[in-house]
Formats: C-alpha cells, structure tokens, sequence
C-alpha cells in the first residue's frame, strides 16, 4: 500500500497528488490519499478558508500572510496524530509520497522509513522550509531549478497535446487555486491586445462583466480538499445570476482540458501550473510570482524555453509566434519525461498489463 500526504491548502500541491494516485491506480497499485486539513480542528480550517478569500481580494496581503505563516503541523490534535498512524498500521502502509512538508513530523514520529518528498515546485517550497525532521526522504523532483532540468514529471494524461493549428485562438487566464496575482488586471490588457479569454473566476463578483470575448469558468466556492478525494468541482459561469453547472474531472481535473487547447496559459507560475504546462506542451505567460520558489520556478520555464514573462511577451507585441515556438519546444520535452509514477510501480512490483515505462515515448 502506497499513502500520498497532500495539503489542501494549494490546489497545486493538492492536485498533483491526486494525478499520481490516479497514475498509480491505472497500473494496478494500491493508493490511499491522506489530506493534512481532515484532522485539524474546525476553528482552523474557518481561518484558512478566511485567509483563502482575503489573499484573493489582495495580492500584497497573501504575500505578506506566506512569510508570516506557521508550521501547519503544530495544530494537529494528539488524537488526530493517534488515529492516522493507527490507520497507516491497519493499511500496512511500505511507502509514503509526501507533498506537503507540514506532514514530516508525523512521519518522522511514526518512525517511517520508505518516504519520497516529491516537490512540485523548482525549489524547497515554503512547507518544506517551515518543518524540521531527522528524516533522511528520497526527494523527487517535478522541476529543479539549481540543475535546470525535469528530472521527473507526472503524466497529467496520456493524450497527445493538442496540434498548434488545431488550438482555440483563446488565452487561459488564471490565478491558481487560490485565485490570487494579477490576472485580472492581465485579463483586461489581453482583451484590450484582441485576445478572446477564458477566465477562472474565484467569486460571483469576478464574472459579473458580461463580454462576448470572455468565458468565465469557476471552481466551486464551498468545495474544499479536505472534503473528498476528487477533482475540484469546475464549471463554467453562463448566467451571471446562477451557479454553473459543476463537474469533476476523471482522471485528471477538468481546466486542464481548457489548457490543452489554449494558445497559451496567462498565470502566476506555481508548481501545479508549469505541471499542466508540460503535459498539454502549452506555453506559460508568467505573471508576478507568489514567493521565492515561485520566481525560481519561472526562471526556470524561461530557460528552458517553456514559457515568457508577460512583460517580454508584451514587449514582442504579443507575438504569437513566440508562444509557437515554446510550445513546440515544450512538446518535444515531454517525451523524455521520466515518469514516477511508473518509477513507483516498478518498485513495488504492482502493475496490471496496461504497465507503463519510466520513460514517456
């Protein structure tokens, strides 16, 4: 039995999580998802859903609320502490994939000894940075920053990329999982430049502007991670005055769908953004960064060729021949991505005939 340890706190944390299990599973593997939120105290999880909202609402505000945060994992109840190790014992649990760092303590006390950290970001993130532990992980890299390589990736689906010439003439504009950065303000110079949109919108207020250029789409606002171990719910908003119509992604979340055929994804560049980037080879637009791992991480997609800042691509005159070129390049890395999901699997002997090999071909 394999246990994956995510945060609900970041959808780009929290969804690359889900995308192995779901890799794992198809190859015959045992997995069990185990989210940090579900065992903290009410209390905590209506100051985290308070903070999601006031970060949206002011991105100086979020940036100032990361540096100032704590080590999450100080607020799990002893009794919670208990009753996860008790159910890691009962599921014979041989390895744990770690995306959150808030949960090394726990491990480190359960006496863990097979622990892979995988980082989805291009350098220690800031849970990482927030814990320490005698531990000694294998750490798994989606992106290393100091190497500038993908040492590995998780596949997001085993589809093709969309062709270029077959891609809507549409940009998706978002802000991650919290919604937070400056895509709104983005999004209007993008429509003053021409450009149709497919915006993700975090609140009903967010896609009040009706424009015949502009979808809006939205995940919906009561789900949390710690809910379930699905797909974020995901819609799109067709009357201002309605709910959209919410449906979970299988097998993988459904804006990944919107990404794979856009012309290029306008974000903040988190670790669960440049991951779709890769597996959909559509080339990241890179807005002002949330921390110091995110700046690396956009450093990173620029050298390799993988992305642009908005004010270089803005300086081309938003050329979209440079958004071509990126995404050809990114095509053609994506075939040399190693796969851990099937590093995974072959190590713990458990594949069904649809195997796949370390190496994506």
């Amino acid at each position: 039995m394999l246990e994956i340890l995510t945060s609900g706190v970041a959808l780009g944390v929290h969804v690359p999580g889900l995308l192995l299990a779901d890799r794992l599973r198809e190859a015959g593997a045992e997995v069990h998802i185990s989210v940090l939120e579900r065992f903290l105290p009410e209390r905590t999880l209506a100051t985290t859903t308070g903070m999601k909202w006031a970060f949206h609402r002011d991105f100086r505000f979020a940036l100032a609320g990361q540096r100032l945060a704590g080590d999450a994992s100080t607020s799990l109840p002893e009794q919670a502490q208990l009753e996860i190790m008790a159910g890691w014992r009962a599921r014979e649990v041989k390895r744990f994939v770690v995306f959150s760092g808030f949960w090394l303590p726990v491990l480190e006390r359960f006496g863990a000894e097979a622990v892979d950290v995988c980082h989805v970001d291009s350098v220690i993130s800031p849970s990482f940075q927030k814990t320490q532990t005698s531990l000694d992980p294998r750490r798994i890299w989606l992106a290393d920053a100091d190497a500038g390589t993908i040492p590995f990736s998780i596949p997001v689906t085993r589809e093709e990329p969309v062709a270029w010439d077959e891609r809507d003439r549409r940009l998706l504009v978002h802000g991650g999982g919290w919604g937070m950065g400056t895509y709104r303000e983005r999004a209007v110079e993008l429509r003053a430049a021409g450009f149709a949109l497919d915006v993700v919108a975090y609140e009903d207020r967010d896609a009040a502007e009706r424009d015949p250029g502009v979808r809006y789409f939205m995940v919906d606002p009561d789900w949390h991670p710690w809910l379930d171990d699905g797909y974020p719910p995901f819609g799109e908003v067709t009357d201002p005055g309605s709910p959209p119509e919410y449906t979970r992604g299988i097998g993988h979340h459904s804006s990944f769908d919107l990404a794979r055929t856009a012309l290029a994804t306008v974000s903040k560049p988190g670790g669960g953004t440049l991951l779709d980037s890769l597996w959909s080879a559509t080339p990241t637009v890179l807005l002002e960064p949330f921390g110091a791992h995110e700046r690396r991480n956009a450093q990173l997609w620029e050298s390799l060729g993988f992305g642009i800042s908005f004010e270089r691509w803005q300086g081309t005159g938003f050329s979209l021949e440079v958004l071509a070129d990126s995404h050809h390049v990114l095509n053609e890395a994506r075939r040399e991505l190693s796969d851990y999901s099937a590093l995974l699997v072959n190590e713990t002997g458990s594949m069904s005939d649809t195997r796949q090999k370390p190496l994506v071909v």
